[in-house]
């Protein structure tokens, strides 16, 4: 349970992950009111630094911190630490903002995308534990609230076109190896994909389940279910894509009621943390590496009509996976809760 103050101790727990990195320096730049920062990961990341604000800050070993006196701590380090010290930290007194999909389809903690359940984020007081969702399910509920609210979304059909970010460092250092050596023409090594990712694009994120799905495409079901409407059906397509940073998703509506284009385009424009960006006469549509890069809004374009059903209409949305996609959106979680 929360006690409010002026100024809380925060944990940033794998701090020296992309993200982590990412949590440190938006907690800096918001002006998030800290009091303690800790940076906390492995035990081989002991003693490093990481940077925070202007200064460096000393990494602390996870198995060996203690969460007593830490009123807000963002886990970033993988599920099976999350499952282990989450509700070690939780027990403590300590709120848990969780980035891994540990604890996202457990019914008594909540779910959360502050533009669109922040009424469900009072949940937390059962387990102190709240869960930030998948990347790629964030952006396209921002992007998919206002419509809903205002037209009843009964199905979602959805392809992603997600960044190398989304496997953290290693992915982005694959694409970069693999370019050089595709341009040097020398031989390809895979490590993080299957395929090689370097000038191409793979129709596949995650692991295979039963049903021919990856576990990335059914996260986007069972989120938009527990996030959105339960009612809503989503038929998702996972590609991972060659660009560094930044999600970009064509996504399919279809609505309970017939869809007014110029009402459409109003209630995203008004809707707060979406950026609509989509002018035919110049050729100007969100792009990852434009509007997916180091931004903190949801970017929509592209919004048209179905060509056979009143009911439908088109849209194209890009977000910064690594900030919107998980570091903010965590960040903005626990904004709402102080």
């Amino acid at each position: 349970m929360l006690n409010k103050k002026n100024k809380y101790n925060v944990a940033v727990v794998g701090a020296t992950g992309i993200v982590g990195e990412s949590l440190l320096s938006i907690l800096d730049s918001r002006k998030f009111p800290v009091d303690e920062i800790h940076a906390v990961a492995s035990q081989n990341s002991k003693g490093s630094k990481v940077k925070y604000g202007n200064e460096l800050i000393t990494v602390q070993a996870l198995d060996e911190f203690e969460f007593e006196n830490i009123d807000f701590a963002f886990f970033s380090a993988g599920g099976s630490i999350s499952k282990i010290f989450a509700p070690k930290a939780a027990s403590q007194n300590c709120i848990v903002i969780d980035n891994t999909s540990e604890f996202r389809y457990v019914d008594n903690i909540p779910l959360i995308v502050p533009e669109v359940n922040p009424d469900d984020i009072i949940k937390y007081k059962d387990t102190n534990i709240i869960a930030n969702p998948n990347c790629s399910t964030i952006q396209m509920l921002v992007a998919l609230k206002p419509l809903h609210d205002k037209f009843q979304i009964n199905s979602i059909n959805v392809s992603t076109y997600q960044a190398v970010s989304g496997s953290g460092k290693d992915g982005v250092q694959e694409l970069l190896e693999q370019s050089s050596s595709y341009i040097d023409q020398r031989s390809i090594e895979k490590n993080v994909y299957p395929k090689q990712i370097a000038f191409n694009a793979i129709p596949f994120v995650d692991c295979f389940l039963e049903n021919k799905y990856t576990r990335e495409e059914m996260k986007m079901v069972w989120e938009t279910q527990k996030i959105l409407d339960k009612n809503i059906k989503v038929n998702p397509t996972a590609v991972r894509v060659p660009v560094l940073i930044g999600h970009a998703e064509s996504i399919y509506i279809e609505t309970n009621n017939d869809i007014n284009i110029d009402e459409a385009i109003s209630a995203l424009n008004d809707f707060d943390g979406i950026s609509v960006i989509d002018d035919i006469e110049s050729i100007d549509f969100p792009t990852p590496f434009e509007q997916g890069h180091g931004t903190d809004d949801v970017y929509v374009g592209r919004i048209r009509k179905g060509l056979d059903k009143n009911n439908s209409l088109n849209l194209w949305v890009v977000a910064d996976n690594v900030r919107k996609g998980a570091a903010l959106n965590s960040i903005q979680i626990a904004e709402k809760l102080i």
